[in-house]
């Protein structure tokens, strides 16, 4: 039995997000979401949020606390890509997702570490990407925002893991999500091929990660990558 938590999943109302918030809902913790637009999962608490605003998390957070009390894990989900070759990869391309992936992710860890730390307790969960350790062509700006999320969650593990408090790293592969149906089935072929488990994951595999990570049993893991990729990225 988990001991139920207040919960903060940013980006929670599609995808990897919001299977995870619901995942967390079912596991009886209080879960609050952000969202730009959209609403989270039934049961979950929506708040709007810009990654890219810290007075707008900040605000998000205040509310937050306001209804569900202080947040002690913390889902950084939220993320965008802006894909192109590095020769063609304008410095907007690169420091707009740069901005949101990372940048966004020490607002709200940073928001959310008082809290934290008065508590001593925490669960610091950042979703990252196969592609941040494996590389993938068109994709510099976003596999470095993901790729620096290990050495975020690895100092932080040095800073605060005295407190009761872990940081930790989920690296997905290729999941099923509306990104990946609309890759052409050729395009599917091949990534499928380069994957050992011959198939796609499920959002739900994620959450499952993401709930053991922020659950009890999970208490002296710190500063670890946990790869759900089906065996793409052994190795890394």
């Amino acid at each position: 039995m988990t001991t139920s938590r207040t919960v903060l999943v940013t980006g929670g109302n599609r995808g990897i997000g919001r299977a995870i918030a619901e995942r967390m809902i079912a596991d009886g913790h209080r879960v609050a979401v952000t969202a730009r637009s959209g609403e989270g999962p039934e049961g979950a608490l929506t708040v709007r949020a810009e990654m890219t605003d810290a007075a707008s998390i900040d605000a998000a957070f205040t509310e937050i606390e306001a209804q569900l009390g202080p947040v002690e894990v913390v889902v950084a989900n939220a993320g965008i890509t802006r894909d192109t070759l590095l020769l063609r990869m304008t410095e907007e391309e690169f420091t707009s997702v740069i901005d949101t992936n990372l940048t966004g992710t020490f607002r709200v860890v940073k928001r959310a570490a008082k809290g934290l730390l008065k508590g001593r307790f925490g669960r610091v969960i950042l979703i990252s990407s196969v592609v941040g350790l494996y590389g993938s062509p068109g994709q510099i700006n976003y596999s470095s925002s993901k790729a620096a999320l290990v050495g975020f969650a690895r100092s932080l593990t040095r800073e605060l893991g005295g407190r009761g408090i872990t940081a930790n790293v989920i690296a997905p592969g290729f999941i099923e999500t509306d990104m990946t149906a609309a890759l052409p089935e050729e395009q599917q072929r091949q990534y499928l091929s380069s994957i050992p488990a011959n198939r796609f994951g499920q959002v739900a595999e994620i959450a499952g990660a993401a709930s053991f990570l922020a659950g009890d049993d999970a208490a002296y893991i710190s500063g670890a990558v946990i790869p759900v990729d089906g065996g793409l990225g052994m190795g890394h």
